[in-house]
């Protein structure tokens, strides 16, 4: 699987981690894994550790989810970027759109 889901005991935290290549072929897997957030209103964090590649296409889900989300949730955030995947988030700006750490 190249999605894994992790929601904490308190609902206050989705952690959504990418494995490998975070292209075209996850965007069904990638919108189910936040489709159902619940009710507590939590923090997304999109952990990209083990995300050796992302394009175009990961971009756009990425700001699709964050649309699709909307006020539903308290933030969404970034993490654990290698350098070669920070390089890519950091020229398309997207430091202006989610917290990236």
């Amino acid at each position: 699987m190249s999605i894994t889901r992790h929601v904490s005991n308190d609902g206050k935290e989705l952690t959504i981690a990418v494995h490998g290549k975070f292209d075209f072929g996850l965007v069904h897997e990638f919108r189910r894994a936040y489709s159902s957030i619940g009710d507590e209103k939590p923090t997304i964090y999109i952990d990209l550790r083990e995300t050796e590649y992302l394009d175009s296409s990961a971009l756009g889900m990425l700001l699709n989810m964050r649309k699709a989300v909307g006020d539903n949730v308290n933030g969404i955030h970034i993490i654990n970027s290698r350098p070669e995947v920070k390089t890519i988030l950091d020229i398309s700006r997207f430091d202006k759109l989610f917290t990236i750490e």
